[in-house]
């Protein structure tokens, strides 16, 4: 990827709905609550009673993060 999609990628700054973050990350419901409680993915936010969501930027430096530490 080049450093310009990576860039483009990083400044989205969108919120994400849990569907959304399943399919970018591979992980069912269950896998990213328990990784939020042991503090390795990044916490929800709120936004409403029984709405939550996440910060796509954040959910990309994840990732990307994930995928130097395989490097």
């Amino acid at each position: 990827m080049s450093t310009q999609t990576t860039q483009a990628f990083r400044t989205e700054r969108r919120i994400l709905r849990r569907p959304e973050v399943e399919a970018k990350t591979g992980f069912k419901r269950a896998h990213i609550y328990n990784l939020m409680k042991a503090g390795k993915f990044p916490k929800a936010l709120r936004l409403g009673v029984r709405a939550v969501g996440w910060d796509a930027a954040e959910i990309d430096q994840w990732i990307e993060e994930r995928l130097n530490d395989r490097t």
